[in-house]
């Protein structure tokens, strides 16, 4: 029933990873999660979104078709949940004369697949050099045996002479069917945020700037508020922000929940490893190529940074007490670990309220918690508890934060 084989999605090189529960694409340029299906039933949902355009794998040169010099390498590539590495946002001036683009080089690399495992194993092992950067990057992807969950184990190792600070960001980007108005929902266990400062200056549904505690975000009128939980409530218009994850848990968690499909998608993380969440929408607001007034996407993006600044910027200290970027000292490395899974909404449940680890995997909770169901995730603790402390080359100590 497990598989693990190459193919090609979309003309692109990928790896299909199946289990009879689910089946996942990871595509080996930029090292995209390109689809994500529950097998059971909704077979032709992809819960990730689908650029609208025509992707390729990465190339030194991307066409002006994509947009200006500075994004255009990641937008010919993007689709799905991307890794933001090492930074997140616009590259430096001298990046992006030596070629980079939004986002960092891990988006815009080649990966190589390390081993695949056997045909009958739904398991991946990846790797993608950042030459400019100085970084090594290795994914391990496993399907669960029996069940719909993916866990992931990413491992940053430096190689540099001196200590290296960077971004390190999941950019789960999600779209229609599954994301759609009127449908569907998000569960975060976020706190406090901030608007951006100009991230839509002729359309932007939020206010520039500004502190809110989630999900109630300050509408541009200044006069009323947005939920960030329902997406797309105002077409032609998109916003960015971004909210601290909850200081108080050790496990945090985004829950989407299309409710007319009766189907979710949860991530579950360790808040050490990414205590922050960028949140951007795109509603058919950006009228530039490749956009086209057309895109329709939802980004609930998990790391180490609260919104994209980019390279330029300088981050000192802390923010709300959270650390603003990772360090790895010289030779060192740095793990993380999460999870997602999609499963099917039981007919009576009406909410998800929160999400805890249980004994066979994460339990979810609405208002009425006698009503709670579990995701099966059997080895979600070990997994998650495994390598909680940094993981070092030599006798260095990795730091998170300044």
């Amino acid at each position: 029933m497990a598989r693990c084989v190459k193919v090609h999605w979309k003309g692109r090189q990928a790896v299909l990873l199946a289990n009879g529960k689910v089946e996942l694409i990871v595509l080996a340029g930029g090292g995209h999660f390109g689809s994500f299906r529950l097998l059971e039933r909704n077979t032709n949902v992809n819960a990730l979104w689908e650029a609208p355009w025509a992707t390729y794998d990465p190339v030194p040169e991307a066409s002006e078709d994509y947009g200006p010099p500075n994004v255009r390498r990641f937008l010919a590539g993007y689709t799905g949940h991307a890794l933001c590495l090492d930074y997140f946002g616009d590259p430096s001036t001298e990046e992006a004369n030596a070629g980079l683009s939004l986002h960092g080089e891990a988006a815009i690399r080649l990966w190589d697949i390390v081993n695949s495992g056997k045909s009958s194993e739904a398991n991946l092992r990846m790797r993608v050099q950042l030459p400019f950067a100085g970084l090594t990057v290795e994914r391990e992807i496993e399907l669960g045996s029996g069940e719909a969950t993916v866990y992931v184990r990413e491992t940053v190792m430096n190689q540099n002479v001196v200590e290296h600070r960077f971004d390190w960001v999941q950019h789960v980007t999600l779209g229609e069917p599954f994301v759609k108005k009127d449908e569907t929902t998000f569960t975060v266990s976020a706190g406090q945020g901030l608007t951006a400062a100009s991230s839509y200056p002729e359309s932007s549904l939020l206010a520039n700037s500004k502190t809110f505690n989630w999900p109630d975000a300050p509408h541009a009128d200044q006069t009323t508020s947005v939920d960030l939980r329902r997406p797309f409530s105002a077409a032609n218009h998109g916003f960015v922000a971004g909210v601290q994850l909850d200081p108080t848990r050790s496990y945090l968690y985004l829950v989407a929940i299309n409710w007319k499909l009766r189907m979710g998608l949860i991530y579950f993380f360790r808040r050490s490893d990414f205590p922050w969440m960028t949140i951007w929408e795109e509603n058919n607001a950006q009228q530039s190529s490749p956009w086209g007034g057309r895109t329709r996407a939802r980004g609930m993006e998990f790391g180490t940074a609260p919104l994209p600044r980019g390279r330029d910027e300088v981050r000192d200290g802390t923010m709300l007490g959270t650390p603003l970027q990772c360090i790895l000292p010289a030779r060192a490395e740095k793990e993380s670990r999460y999870l997602f899974a999609l499963f099917s909404i039981p007919d009576d449940m009406k909410s998800i309220e929160r999400v805890e680890i249980a004994t066979d995997g994460l339990k979810m909770s609405p208002k009425n918690v006698d009503r709670a169901f579990i995701v099966k995730a059997k080895n979600v603790l070990e997994f998650l508890s495994h390598g909680s402390q940094d993981t070092l080359s030599g006798a260095y100590s990795a730091k998170f934060g300044w």
